[in-house]
């Protein structure tokens, strides 16, 4: 038997999502943090990204919005009811892991934005595959 389900019983599906989030979200962090540590990612945005991207304000704010929606799903994810929270999985990884995808053909991502793209995008599918096959009898 699932230890999911004997741990959290009916509630199970929703844990499992909330902590898959979760953990996305702390790789996209990690992630981030090391781009600020390497010297040419430094470089680049000290230049304005080479003149391919400019970080403005809007492009920020769009940065964040694009980040709250893994913030936002840790919590959705506990308190919506299935019929809700599904759809919204399946909506928020599926931007994501689109998102991601993106990121990795922008220039040359370095070893270390792979490996975490890598695991990120995998995170992703597996919220997407998990919420698709929510059946009522899960929940």
């Amino acid at each position: 038997m699932n230890s999911f389900k004997i741990i959290f019983g009916k509630d199970y599906v929703k844990v499992k999502l909330s902590l898959l989030w979760l953990f996305v979200m702390l790789n996209y962090i990690y992630a981030d943090i090391l781009s600020l540590m390497d010297a040419s990612v430094l470089n680049e945005l000290i230049a304005g990204a080479a003149g391919e991207l400019q970080i403005t304000s809007t492009f920020l704010f769009f940065g964040a919005i694009l980040m709250e929606i893994p913030i936002a799903m840790i919590i959705f994810s506990l308190i919506l009811e299935r019929k809700v929270s599904r759809p919204i999985n399946i909506i928020a990884g599926s931007i994501k892991t689109l998102a991601v995808l993106g990121t990795m053909f922008v220039g040359v991502p370095a070893l270390y934005y792979s490996f975490f793209g890598v695991i990120e995008i995998a995170t992703t599918i597996s919220i997407i595959y998990i919420a698709w096959n929510w059946s009522e009898e899960k929940n």
